[in-house]
């Protein structure tokens, strides 16, 4: 994926090259991938600073904890209903202005609800619907970002991208969250102001993006259904793309389930609530940090071996937390194992990207968001079910079984033995 232009001449490939060497530039010299880096990390604060803001919102105006959970409740349930279709969109249209579209229709619905929250004429199905375009948004933005990358980065630096966009989305969550209460105290218009004008400077910061044109496919695009069947079929014939989503499934099912084992048991152990907080930041801390590593790791390791030895790393330490007691030496095991799902993310995503033509990557994403999504509700789900059946350490135990079986399965797996250090030939992204 390198060329013969200078960089001024190849910005839109976002990977040029001088004319005495083949290396790429890097990627804080890589014009395209920090405008879309620098874009998300203001569009992703403001949207987690709106969503922490919403519930209280909705409190303050109904006091009804079943609304705030309605309107919180719909921008997952639009994330999940538009997730295939969006896959099926960013394959068949132009990525940049879908990209656009989401940051534009973002700032527009958070405007309407500062004027509406500032003339006191807030409704409950205004705010039903901002969270339906919140979360529709997000669910078209991510294919489509995820698609571009292999076009804006050279192969050897997809990597590393994956784990930076990992690691803004962890800051984005931290800061967004931590800031809205402050700002929703300041007003309870004000967070929403505040996503309005992230995804405004987010949008125009957009506008100077430059994508590879794509080829139009030589047939017509076909119903919407049929194409986000084919897709699927695709996603499932790839055993390896196959593989890797399963191992992405259970990841996240049996840690989410044990992050609620182990909030719970502290509960029941009398943690004080502001040691379970610094418990939930820890999380967050060791995820970023972990994403941070994820390049060095993935590289060192490779991607079959940073795999499974994420999910045995997972397995040793998951019983621990049964023996640990206190909020503050739990937060440090929660960002100790956070350290390590990155690095495996990193490999399971840069494989599914490399491996895929750019016609199928669209649909490739919104299929592993809809599965992580699926199982990241189910494992809050699993791990309820555990601390009413089972005492918090029984739970705890349950949720290591299950991470050791699947890296049991994951270490003998051939298609992930299979797992190459370079991305097949035919799926490298061409220069423009």
């Amino acid at each position: 994926m390198t060329g013969e232009r200078g960089e001024a001449a190849s910005g839109e490939a976002g990977v040029a090259t001088d004319d005495r060497a083949a290396a790429p530039v890097s990627l804080a010299r890589n014009r395209g991938y920090r405008l879309l880096w620098g874009s998300q990390a203001l569009s992703e604060f403001g949207f987690h600073a709106s969503v922490i803001a919403f519930p209280l919102l909705v409190l303050a105006l109904t006091g009804s904890g079943a609304v705030s959970g309605l309107v919180m409740g719909t921008i997952a349930a639009a994330q999940m209903v538009a997730g295939l279709p969006a896959g099926v969109l960013v394959d068949r249209y132009d990525r940049k202005a879908l990209m656009l579209g989401c940051e534009a229709a973002q700032a527009v619905s958070a405007i309407s609800l500062v004027i509406a929250v500032w003339s006191d004429a807030a409704t409950v199905p205004h705010m039903v619907a901002v969270a339906a375009v919140f979360g529709a948004a997000a669910a078209l933005f991510e294919p489509a970002e995820n698609a571009a990358l292999p076009l804006l980065v050279d192969t050897t630096q997809l990597p590393a991208a994956v784990s930076m966009n990992t690691a803004r989305a962890s800051m984005g969550q931290l800061s967004g969250t931590a800031t809205g209460g402050f700002l929703f105290a300041a007003g309870r218009f004000v967070p929403f102001l505040a996503d309005a004008v992230m995804h405004t400077l987010s949008f125009a910061a957009l506008l100077f993006l430059r994508l590879p044109k794509r080829e139009r496919p030589a047939a017509p695009p076909g119903r919407l259904g049929h194409e986000m069947l084919a897709g699927l079929r695709w996603v499932w014939q790839e055993r390896r793309i196959r593989v890797t989503i399963l191992c992405a499934v259970v990841l996240n099912l049996f840690f989410s389930a044990f992050y609620l084992v182990v909030i719970v048991l502290a509960g029941t152990r009398g943690v004080p609530s502001g040691e379970v907080g610094v418990m939930a930041a820890m999380l967050g801390v060791g995820g970023v940090a972990g994403a941070l590593a994820a390049p060095l790791l993935h590289g060192r390791l490779g991607a079959y071996r940073a795999i499974v030895a994420v999910f045995w790393a997972l397995t040793v330490l998951t019983p621990v937390a049964a023996l640990v007691r206190g909020g503050y030496l739990t937060g440090a095991l929660f960002a100790l194992m956070a350290l390590f799902p990155p690095t495996a993310n990193t490999a399971i995503m840069t494989e599914q990207l490399l491996r895929t033509p750019d016609e199928l990557r669209g649909r490739l994403t919104s299929a592993l968001a809809l599965a992580c999504g699926a199982a990241g509700a189910a494992g809050p789900a699993l791990g309820g079910l555990l601390t009413q059946a089972l005492p918090g350490d029984r739970a705890i135990l349950v949720c290591s079984a299950g991470m050791a079986a699947a890296a049991v399965l994951a270490t003998a797996s051939p298609a992930l033995r299979g797992l190459s250090p370079n991305p097949p030939p035919g799926n490298r992204p061409a220069a423009a």
